[in-house]
């Protein structure tokens, strides 16, 4: 750290030469004091103005070249407190945005020199390294291209060093992001598969799956990068235990390029089938599981709660009886009650159990997949629901009828 003689202040006022002045002043105090004058004096005479030439706050090129020879000599984040750190970067960044257009390849190149610098800094410094890096990003247009390198650094900065709940990043930013870049698909993919590795190398498999979701869409369906993604993304999908909703995966072109793929056969029994269909997979399918490491118990859970989800679905509004839920989930009558304990915290099925009649009164259910079928149950619960609504109506006309009646008859007897 500077000493407390040595220490200087960032600023953004002043002149040209001056900010350039207080930069240089900054980067040689990782110097030994000796060779500190000998340093800085080549950008003394650099910003200085002979007599009869242009003064550099007018002469862009020779601006552009000393903040390139400035940027050549920051090899680090440089002996100062946390609040000269941010502002020396901060003017620097200043003065490289407002001389280089952002869309140019120098200002890319020149970027991407000072980021790997920042970058390689020691754990111990990492706040303050965010915190630099954070500013450029926010100091980007929101439509820049350098925003996805610039924040591909601070991503591989928190992977590094187990921080990557430190960003506080979310599936709805990154989208909104994606959709400010202006950069290509194939780059769009690149970032999302960063973030799917990161959080994979994090122990965060859920939050993996949801960057997948996205990645596996910015992929060419055909293409073998996204065959093999859909393949990672059906495997994850089965084997993360709460996820239970697999409707939208058939909405993906790249999952549907892989209909003859097994795991593709097995993701159609978790969205139509049941345990019996899960076994025959099984059978037909000796050593699959292993393979991509899925566990066999933790599935026939899964789709038991799918399944009884599904029978619940045809008895909202009715009694649905133990043996009927005992026989579909292929289990001991005794144990129904965990199985709708377990449907019911896994947000499937909402309903009242009564031990007296042994049965599930089921008020809503989930339904693993909304085609035909359920769109046809949807109309018979609406008519039914319109026919006892008119019951209801007439029931009240004819109460008012009745009303009405009565205080004309009392009138008529007080008049007699």
């Amino acid at each position: 750290m500077a000493s407390q003689t040595d220490s200087v202040s960032i600023f953004a006022e002043g002149t040209f030469e001056e900010q350039i002045l207080e930069l240089v002043t900054y980067v040689a105090r990782s110097r030994p004091e000796e060779e500190r004058a000998a340093f800085i004096a080549p950008f003394q005479d650099a910003v200085k103005t002979e007599e009869g030439k242009k003064p550099i706050e007018e002469d862009e090129e020779r601006r552009k070249s000393v903040i390139k020879s400035v940027l050549q000599q920051v090899n680090g984040l440089g002996d100062g407190s946390e609040k000269e750190i941010e502002g020396f970067f901060n003017l620097l960044y200043a003065h490289l945005l407002s001389l280089f257009p952002v869309s140019s390849p120098e200002a890319k190149e020149l970027l991407s020199g000072l980021l790997q610098t920042v970058s390689s800094t020691s754990a111990d410094r990492s706040t303050i390294a965010y915190r630099v890096l954070s500013n450029l990003f926010n100091s980007l247009p929101r439509s820049s291209s350098l925003r996805k390198l610039v924040y591909s650094t601070l991503l591989q900065l928190a992977t590094a060093n187990d921080a990557l709940d430190g960003l506080q990043l979310s599936k709805s930013e990154v989208t909104k992001w994606l959709s400010e870049w202006d950069i290509s698909d194939d780059e769009k993919a690149a970032f999302l598969k960063s973030l799917v590795d990161a959080f994979t190398k994090a122990g965060q498999p859920v939050q993996s799956y949801q960057y997948s979701l996205i990645y596996v869409q910015k992929l060419p369906s055909n293409s073998d990068a996204a065959k093999s993604a859909a393949v990672q993304l059906i495997s994850d999908a089965l084997r993360l235990p709460d996820t239970i909703e697999f409707d939208s995966l058939f909405k993906l072109d790249a999952v549907i390029a892989i209909k003859d793929h097994e795991l593709f056969s097995l993701l159609q029994v978790f969205l139509n089938g049941g345990l019996a269909e899960f076994s025959a997979w099984q059978s037909g399918h000796p050593g699959a599981l292993e393979k991509y490491n899925l566990d066999a118990a933790q599935l026939q859970r899964k789709i038991r709660l799918l399944a009884l989800a599904s029978l619940s679905s045809q008895y909202v509004g009715q009694q649905l009886p133990y043996a009927k839920i005992a026989e579909i989930l292929q289990v001991d009558v005794s144990e129904v009650e965990k199985w709708v304990i377990d449907v019911i915290r896994a947000g499937l099925v909402w309903g009242k159990l009564s031990q007296n009649t042994q049965s599930l009164f089921v008020t809503r259910a989930t339904s693993r997949t909304f085609g035909r079928e359920q769109w046809e149950l949807l109309e018979k619960r609406l008519l039914a629901w319109k026919s006892g609504l008119a019951g209801v109506l007439e029931v009240v006309a004819n109460a008012k009828r009745v009303g009405g009646h009565a205080p004309a008859q009392q009138a008529q007897a007080a008049s007699a």
